[in-house]
């Protein structure tokens, strides 16, 4: 997690990205931005705040050799030298128009900023950042008219509430590398931006080992335990999930099993599926390693255990309370209207 107290943005640019696949070119700025107050304070908040509550950082990677990795040269070379920042502010642009091999990869804005004054880790630091900007919203300008009576026009512009994709490389290291930040609100293209753009990796740390396990149950849920067992089952292994979570310091993959499944045959499934789940998305789930909270917290709001019914009734399972759902609900079959029911024991509405 970084801190932005400190953070001043010494030099800004702004670029054009076109879309390779349909033969666009990249326009480039020769000069820097010059902020007024207002805007300054503005675009700092506008570009820096996504990053505040990341617990997850990434490291560079490449299939031969790290040194290799565009974005790790281009920002080594402006944290040696400065002087550099506009000459490879336009590589990097480049070498991001280069991984639009679709229709659907969006052209844009890019900024890129020198930072100084970052804090990772309780030491100060710069950074390189790269933001790129595909949406932008229709507001209403007002103006003047030759008839000195006022009016409207609608224009399009950068919406300050959202950033779109963004990362920061950070001038300082650990044992896997250069430690990179990331933000992706425009997921369309999950390979484009982290894994051909930046090229990065998850660091191995316990906050991405708690992300994706977590990760790996949700997926689970829907995948196996959903279609087998229903989503009242679902629920249940959820919840039974993110008790274990709670209660743990630390999570023991053995353990983990016997204390979520009550018979072989699902402890069976659900090594076949970890197994599944490294290779699809190329990660390593640890069989030991500690509970990051702070990750926990943050990926439990993204459960879902609503039991959604064709009666247009919805059930929402409490993630927090996995005995719940097995003490108070009960699923049946009305042999009269020839539908399936639950049954919902309590004491007193809420």
């Amino acid at each position: 997690m970084i801190k932005k107290t400190r953070a001043e943005i010494t030099k800004c640019i702004l670029h054009k990205v076109a879309n390779k696949f349909n033969s666009g070119q990249n326009a480039f700025s020769e000069d820097l931005i010059r902020f007024d107050q207002e805007s300054y304070d503005l675009m700092k908040n506008f570009l820096l705040k996504p990053f505040g509550s990341l617990t997850q950082s990434y490291r560079f990677t490449n299939h031969a050799d790290v040194r290799l990795n565009e974005l790790n040269n281009y920002a080594s070379e402006v944290f040696k030298e400065e002087a550099s920042f506009v000459e490879h502010s336009k590589n990097i642009v480049n070498h991001l128009f280069e991984q639009s091999n679709s229709a659907q990869i969006k052209t844009g804005d890019v900024l890129v900023v020198f930072i100084e004054g970052i804090e990772y880790k309780d030491v100060l630091t710069e950074a390189v950042g790269v933001f790129k900007i595909e949406n932008k919203v229709d507001f209403f300008q007002t103006y003047l008219d030759d008839n000195e009576s006022f009016d409207v026009v609608v224009q399009k512009g950068i919406s300050t509430k959202r950033l779109d994709k963004g990362c920061l490389i950070l001038n300082t290291s650990d044992t896997e590398g250069t430690v990179v930040f990331s933000v992706d609100n425009n997921n369309y293209d999950a390979q484009y931006w982290i894994k051909n753009f930046l090229n990065v990796k998850l660091a191995d740390d316990y906050n991405s080992h708690t992300q994706s396990y977590l990760e790996m149950c949700k997926e689970f849920s829907e995948e196996v335990i959903k279609p087998e067992l229903g989503m009242q089952q679902q629920g249940n292994f959820l919840a039974n999930t993110v008790d274990y979570f709670k209660e743990n310091e630390s999570v023991d993959y053995a353990t983990f099993k016997d204390e979520v499944f009550d018979d072989e045959k699902h402890k069976e499934q659900f090594d076949e599926y970890k197994k599944h789940f490294e290779n699809l998305n190329d990660v390593l789930i640890r069989n030991n390693f500690d509970v990051s909270g702070v990750v926990l917290k943050k990926e439990k709001s993204k459960l879902k255990t609503e039991i959604k019914l064709d009666t247009n009734i919805i059930i929402k399972l409490d993630v927090d309370a996995p005995e719940a759902a097995s003490e108070y609900l009960e699923r049946g079959y009305d042999e009269e209207k020839k539908m399936k029911y639950y049954k919902v024991y309590f004491n007193e509405e809420k």
